[in-house]
């Protein structure tokens, strides 16, 4: 069984419209809406015009991971063996879910994926990373600012690889991901206690310490991109919140799981 869950908050219904027509076919079992939003306004027409998805409202709002983890819960006890986590500002392309669960199904190994992640004019994102340390937040900040580190920028971004490499990094984006169910068990879902950002780059460390996490460029998603927290002061400080729950939990200046995982990320591209 393949299964997917996509967390929403006050989007209308014309605003997944489209993600949902793609995603109502055969290649997903079920697909479960956690609607985080205050109001269920959008219940009646998904249930009106997707009569197999499942909407569970959590008008509490519990946070990205958590809602997803009630997703991710009833998955598993439906039986799934193969779990997108997606967001709802993507769109699919091609014959993207099978191509990503066949890649898993020929490579036992591999515990979590992403495909190659586009922007709506074509061009990549740059999603895949290496395990951050607190200084590169600055970094990129500056770089944005006033085109400085551009060097650190690159290296952690993965940018001077070729995107049309298949390669394993410990840092996949949580905007459109493959789990493999099975390995849940032991390597946990998401933490809870990362209300948004960084909550994907937490559970793909977590994976990549047991199994692989691949970048699968064969195929491609349209994400649009908002980077909202830097345009809006309160999500900018609960992405602060984020970065201080993930260095608390991980290490702050010493970390040498990290620089082991970088270590082993790089040497794949010499």
């Amino acid at each position: 069984m393949i299964t997917a869950s996509i967390v929403l908050y006050k989007q209308a219904y014309s605003e997944i419209k489209e993600l949902l027509k793609r995603m109502d076919g055969p290649d997903i079992d079920v697909l479960l809406i956690i609607d985080n939003s205050p109001l269920n306004s959008i219940e009646k027409e998904i249930r009106d015009f997707h009569p197999r998805f499942e909407y569970i409202h959590q008008p509490s709002n519990p946070g990205f991971g958590a809602a997803h983890n009630i997703g991710i819960k009833r998955a598993i006890t439906m039986g799934s063996k193969y779990h997108f986590v997606v967001n709802p500002d993507v769109l699919l392309l091609d014959d993207t879910i099978n191509a990503m669960v066949d890649f898993m199904e020929t490579n036992p190994d591999v515990g979590m994926a992403m495909p190659q992640i586009l922007n709506p004019d074509g061009t990549i994102q740059f999603l895949p990373k290496l395990l951050p340390d607190p200084l590169i937040f600055l970094k990129r900040i500056l770089y944005r600012k006033f085109n400085i580190f551009l060097s650190s920028v690159e290296k952690y971004e993965l940018r001077n690889v070729s995107p049309h490499l298949i390669y394993d990094t410990p840092v996949l984006s949580g905007c459109f991901t493959l789990l493999r169910t099975s390995t849940l068990d032991e390597v946990g879902l998401y933490d809870d206690r990362f209300f948004m950002y960084l909550e994907d780059w937490d559970l793909s460390r977590r994976m990549n310490r047991k199994y692989r996490t691949v970048y699968f460029s064969k195929t491609s998603i349209i994400h649009g991109y908002a980077a909202g927290s830097s345009k809006n002061f309160n999500l900018f400080k609960v992405h602060i919140r984020s970065i201080r729950t993930y260095f608390g939990k991980w290490g702050w200046f010493i970390d040498k799981e990290r620089v082991a995982a970088n270590r082993r990320t790089l040497q794949q591209f010499k």
